[in-house]
């Protein structure tokens, strides 16, 4: 499998990406320990119109999610995510095997979210993909001069680092894959000109 990187290529569309703000939320919402209002009957139709990118894919995760009771959501959340190493939601985790490598990337990412107004929780690195969907989610980047070029970074780690995770996830059988799919599928069409973003499908 040959691994390549966003960054580099393509150009980011900010207009489509603020367009699938509410979408970002929703992915966010549900990469985290599941809670009741997470799964609120209204939420999915709030997140997604019909015509959007990762809207199929999220109504297939959102019909097998409501298969279960919610005791059995969270013993499946912790499972695949806590227990499954090749799961981990932590997106540099597998690209960047040397950690001063890996450290640097995330120290930038950091400084990315502190500039367009979004506080890091202490607890929590920046590559967590929960709040890196939710930083997509609250930033503003709207006449930031040079966002376009400052969201390559983490459109290429989003990008990686979820397709290792869906690789994973469709072994072991899981809802989520239709829930990253999802995801990717909407990381997919904010990605315009140039060379493809990535090797990967």
């Amino acid at each position: 499998m040959k691994k390549t990187s966003m960054e580099g290529s393509g150009v980011i569309d900010l207009e489509q990406l603020y367009a699938y703000k509410p979408s970002f939320h929703f992915f966010a919402r549900q990469l985290m320990y599941p809670e009741k209002l997470d799964f609120h009957p209204t939420l999915l139709e709030e997140s997604f119109a019909p015509d959007h990118p990762g809207a199929e894919e999220a109504k297939l995760y959102w019909e097998l999610m409501h298969e279960r009771s919610m005791e059995q959501i969270q013993e499946m959340y912790t499972e695949t995510f806590d227990f499954q190493k090749d799961c981990a939601l932590y997106m540099t985790y597998f690209k960047f095997e040397d950690a001063r490598e890996r450290g640097q990337m995330l120290a930038k990412l950091k400084l990315l979210y502190e500039m367009f107004g979004l506080e890091m929780p202490d607890e929590e690195l920046p590559d967590f993909l929960p709040l890196m969907c939710e930083f997509l989610y609250a930033a503003d980047w709207r006449g930031h001069p040079s966002a376009g070029e400052n969201f390559r970074m983490p459109m290429a780690i989003l990008e990686d680092g979820t397709y290792h995770l869906l690789q994973a996830l469709d072994k072991y059988g899981s809802p989520y894959v239709h829930l990253i799919k999802g995801l990717r599928n909407t990381l997919k069409v904010c990605i315009t000109q140039g060379e493809p973003v990535s090797e990967h499908d």
